[in-house]
Formats: structure tokens, C-alpha cells, sequence
């Protein structure tokens, strides 16, 4: 089994109830191994919409990257995400931030996620759950 790190996010309607939603879902087609505190954050790129819920889940999955990254898009769509502009509002956003150790780019997904270094809201949670992770992708010596 692989190990992935994910990141959720939520800032529209039922930010805390969406997340519990994406978690339930998750676990309907992968193994939930650990969930980090909630955060409200401020939102990014675009700054005046609600702030947002944010968290991260340590999960064990079988899935390739890609049939993780449609696996999750589901979800989001079983949600009820909207697409809206570019870091608009969402009423969930699940990114793959890590895939075991590997690097990965196709036209869709990157692993690891290529600006989860710039965002607290990904880092803090992360740091909570995986701070191996968070000492090795992040500090830079």
C-alpha cells in the first residue's frame, strides 16, 4: 500500500460538515490512517471570500495517482464543489500533496504538490500529522 498525504479545504456553506463528508467518503474507497486539527485560514490569491476550514488526512491506498486524483474529484463533485475562478470559493478542495517519495507530472496532477511549501494552510496541518514530511520537503539546508 502507498502512503499519501491530502489536504482539505472548504469555505462555502457547511465548511465543517464538508470536510466530515470528505473524510467518509475517502474512507468508502481508501484507508484513513490519521487526521490533522482543523485550521480557519485566511483565503489566498483571491482574498475577499470567507476564510476557509483546512486540515490534512494521512491515507493508505492501492490506487495509482491517477486513479487517486479522479478518485478524489469524485468526491468533490459528490460534494457539491462548484467550479468558480482560480483559488475562488469552494465548498471542498482535496489536493494530493505527497504519493510515497515519488515525483510525478502530467498534465493534471504533480506530486509533490508544487506550492504546498508557500501555504500555511497546508504546511500547519501537515507539520501536525507528518512532521518527517514536513523537515524533509520543506527545510532547505
Amino acid at each position: 500500500m502507498h502512503t499519501v498525504y491530502l489536504s482539505l479545504g472548504s469555505n462555502v456553506g457547511d465548511r465543517e460538515g464538508s470536510l466530515a463528508r470528505a473524510e467518509q467518503l475517502l474512507a468508502e474507497g481508501v484507508t484513513v490512517v490519521r487526521r490533522a486539527p482543523t485550521y480557519e485560514t485566511d483565503p489566498v490569491g483571491i482574498v475577499d471570500q470567507p476564510k476557509f476550514l483546512n486540515t490534512a488526512i494521512e491515507i493508505k491506498t492501492n490506487l495509482t495517482p491517477r486513479e487517486l486524483l479522479t478518485f478524489v474529484k469524485q468526491i468533490e463533485k459528490k460534494i457539491g464543489r462548484i467550479e468558480r475562478e482560480h483559488w475562488g470559493p469552494r465548498e471542498i478542495d482535496i489536493d494530493i500533496l505527497t504519493y510515497d517519495d515519488i515525483r510525478y507530472k502530467d498534465d493534471q496532477l504533480e506530486i509533490p504538490h508544487p506550492r504546498m511549501y508557500e501555504r500555511d494552510f497546508v504546511l500547519r496541518p501537515l507539520s501536525d500529522i507528518a512532521p518527517h514530511l514536513f523537515l524533509r520537503f520543506v527545510v532547505k539546508v
